[in-house]
Formats: structure tokens, sequence, C-alpha cells
């Protein structure tokens, strides 16, 4: 099986250490979410995993071999990012077809039918100049590119934000159809985290410059509940389980917490137990009110 291996990634912006010691394995035929706050490392982490970046000290491998400078290791890899209007490199006073034909030479695998075919259907005019395209048209424009690359570790950053829900809705539907027929591996970083939790198989939160966890989807959100109720009854029913936040509203009290081994939560009366999205502990957990 292969896959993409981060091993004690750090990196600072002079003073500012962004990442701490980020350690990740990404196997192949996946689909994780990248989750965290404005600020946290994403974007940072996604570009020093795809050889854009140098981190200060770690490592990133592709099936063994090293990432950076690496052509080999790199044309397994797409990072699929927003395109900067404002750049000054020029790329976005070209026209589409352009673009796509500079990817094409780019990516080995590139598939122009596919490419040609989403063109068509998000119906994007290829004369067009880039830096001409509406906001949801350039949006669409690096998705197009990330999933015509077939590359086998396709990353997409916050690809769904410029795009409305029926085109986030079709978006996600091709992620699934390629990881299902072709076995890709992606990575969606995005703040829209309700209506893409169900496309995660697997979870990747980052906090405090670090992983804080990596996880099944499925199976972190059936360990997790929010529990209320008045304070000394919840405490007694979530006894032993992981407080992952905990607040107080009026009289009640209420906690997020995961179940793991003998920490299970117990049946007190007038206590509701409820699930958690995956918003809500994501919330839960990198909110202000984090304990």
């Amino acid at each position: 099986m292969s896959g993409l291996e981060c091993k004690n990634i750090s990196k600072s912006y002079k003073d500012n250490k962004v990442l701490d010691n980020v350690s990740l394995n990404i196997e192949q035929g996946k689909i994780y979410g990248l989750i965290g706050r404005n600020g946290v490392g994403k974007t940072t982490l996604m570009s020093i995993m795809t050889g854009q970046n140098p981190a200060d000290s770690g490592d990133v491998t592709y099936n063994g071999q090293p990432v950076w400078e690496n052509a080999e290791a790199l044309s397994h890899i797409c990072f699929s990012r927003e395109i900067n209007t404002k750049s000054l490199l020029g790329m976005n006073n070209q026209k589409v077809k352009e673009y796509l034909r500079l990817a094409s030479i780019y990516y080995k695998n590139w598939d122009k039918d596919m490419a040609e075919e989403l063109v068509k259907r998000f119906g994007i005019d290829k004369k067009k100049k880039v830096c001409n395209l509406s906001k949801g048209m350039l949006s669409m424009l690096p998705v197009i590119i990330g999933l015509a690359s077939k590359a086998e570790i396709t990353i997409l950053d916050e690809p769904a934000a410029g795009l409305d829900v029926i085109v986030r809705e079709e978006f996600y539907k091709l992620i699934i159809d390629e990881q299902q027929e072709n076995g890709r591996t992606f990575i969606i970083s995005t703040h829209i985290i309700e209506e893409a939790a169900n496309v995660f198989e697997e979870v990747i939160i980052l906090k405090d410059k670090c992983v804080y966890l990596k996880e099944n989807t499925v199976e972190l959100l059936d360990k997790c509940r929010y529990v209320s109720g008045l304070e000394e009854d919840v405490k007694n029913a979530v006894d032993g389980c992981k407080i992952i936040n905990e607040e107080h509203i009026g009289r009640s009290y209420a906690v997020t917490v995961m179940q793991d081994g003998d920490g299970k939560i117990k049946a007190v009366q007038h206590v509701a137990v409820q699930p958690v999205s995956l918003q809500n502990l994501f919330i839960a957990i990198c909110g202000q009110s984090n304990m």
C-alpha cells in the first residue's frame, strides 16, 4: 500500500511556530477531512506535504521516498488550492485552455477527457482569461485540475468555498466516485464541516500546532456524546469518560465527552444524552470554552 507520511514536522515563520512535531500517516485509498481553526497551520502542513514549502525539521515521504525536491515522488501528488488572481506570476492572465494545457504537462496521469467533460459540465468558458472568471468558476478550476490530475494523492484546500450548494453536492459525488473507482486518496481541508462530514472516511483535527486526533469518522462520532442536566447528575453520568468540553447554561450543565474503554456514560435519571455531529465536536474541541 502506498502512502504519504509526515514525521516530526515543525515549521515557524520568524518567531511564530505554526507546526510543532507533527507526525501523520496518510493511507492510500481513503478520503480524509483536515479541519482546524484559521491560522492553525492546515495550509502550511499541506504545502509541506506536497513539497511546496520546506519544513524547519522533520521529513515527508511518499512510498518511503522523500517528497522535497523529488520529481518522481511529487508526480504522484496534486495540491489543488485557491487561485490568487492578484498573483504576480502572470499565470492568471492566461486563458483557461492554456491553464489546463500546462496542468496536463505537469501531471503525468492527466485525464484530458475528464477535464474537458468537467469544463463543459460546470459551464466554464475555456476562452476566458483566468483572472476574468466569476468567483464560482474560479473556485471550480482548481477542483477540475485536482480531479483530472488523477494523482494518487490529491489534496484540496477549501475546494468548496466559492461553490453554490448544488455544485458542492456534485463535487462531493465526484470525489467519492474517484475514490471508489480508482482507489485515489483525497485530503480535503474545509470549513464547511457539516455537509462534508459524510464524505470523510477519516478526520484529522489540527489544534495547538499539532494533530489533536486522527480517527475514523463514524467510529469517532459513535463514541462521542453531548450530556446535559443538573451538574451533579451529569458528572455522575460521565464519570470515567474523557471530557472534551463543558459549559454552564443557567442552572444546567453540559459536557461533550468521549467514551473509551471502561469510560462509558451511565444511565442517570434526568440526564439527557445526545449524539454529536462532526461540526459540534469540532466546536467542542477547538472552541473558546475548551478545558
